[in-house]
């Protein structure tokens, strides 16, 4: 936890919006291990899951939850640290998007590919402005996290039960192949990720494929969209929040993004190798199973859930 104010002028901590806070001066600054501790599983738990379809921001509800990390600063660490991840994916792909950025005033293909990610970007983006405080409000919580993992689970499962019976054959085989209106339908479909427990990249992928795309151009556009979509994002927070933040947040902020780096980087690396030789039916089922696992441990007490 960080620190104010000197423990010397004043030892007794205050509890501020999910941290703990020792009162120190300014040129003491010091974070608690237990708070850093808690930090690197947040940012290691947000970097395994923000590029899988199973939501990262529904199992950083449930891990807040589990160790007592929670309130409203806590949301924001939460979506701030998904940058963390969404540099893995910029330095991942950093020659593909240094092409895009080198051709962007004289390359028809970089221009394309770069519009589309605008276009795709929007739907997103402009109903998370009208509705992301509503959403944080009533949505926030373990029992709605484990619904939408549920129902998520139960539309992957029929997504690959429909191209496995009817011989599927992708209709845009890249991400350099997509059209304006393909990058729209998968926009919209990202779109219900506000949704959390519905999973960003699961909806973006999902629904790209269920529009025609490959499931390699669904997985990579799905990655490349993650970069203006999770940087919006933690803009928006911490700017609506900024009252909520000082200059001592930024050690705990920087520890759980740079977690967050390091294992979506590792993540990204493996999934490229998983979907080359399976389909998303193991996550399907994983979502489906904890999820029921939630509901059932809050309804008999087995788990106690902080909301």
């Amino acid at each position: 936890m960080l620190a104010t104010q000197c423990i010397r002028c004043n030892p007794y901590g205050v509890t501020t919006g999910g941290f703990f806070y020792y009162p120190l001066h300014t040129e003491h600054i010091a974070m608690d291990p237990i708070l850093a501790l808690k930090a690197i599983i947040m940012g290691i738990v947000e970097g395994f899951t923000e590029f899988l379809p199973i939501s990262s921001t529904g199992h950083l509800i449930l891990a807040g939850s589990l160790l007592d990390f929670t309130g409203p600063k806590v949301k924001v660490f939460e979506i701030a640290i998904q940058t963390g991840a969404m540099l893995a994916v910029v330095w991942e792909y950093r020659a593909k998007i240094a092409a895009v950025l080198g051709g962007l005033f004289t390359e028809r293909k970089a221009q394309k590919f770069a519009l589309n990610i605008i276009i795709a970007f929007m739907p997103a983006a402009l109903l998370g402005f009208v509705f992301a405080s509503k959403i944080k409000e009533k949505l926030f919580a373990p029992v709605p996290v484990a619904i939408a993992f549920i129902v998520g689970g139960f539309i992957i499962l029929w997504i690959e039960k429909r191209n496995r019976n009817t011989d599927f054959v992708a209709r845009v085989e890249t991400v350099d192949d997509m059209t304006m209106l393909d990058a729209l339908k998968v926009g919209c479909a990202q779109a219900f990720a506000l949704i959390p427990g519905t999973s960003r990249s699961g909806a973006s992928i999902i629904g790209g494929m269920f529009f025609g795309l490959s499931r390699k151009a669904a997985t990579e556009f799905s990655f490349f969209l993650a970069i203006p979509t999770l940087m919006g994002a933690t803009v928006y927070s911490v700017y609506k929040d900024r009252a909520l933040l000082s200059m001592a947040d930024i050690p705990l902020f920087g520890l759980g993004g740079f977690a967050a780096f390091v294992s979506a980087f590792l993540c990204v690396r493996w999934l490229l190798r998983y979907i080359s030789t399976h389909d998303f039916t193991f996550f399907a089922y994983y979502r489906i199973v904890f999820g029921l696992f939630v509901l059932l441990s809050a309804y008999y007490g087995w788990v106690v859930w902080a909301d």
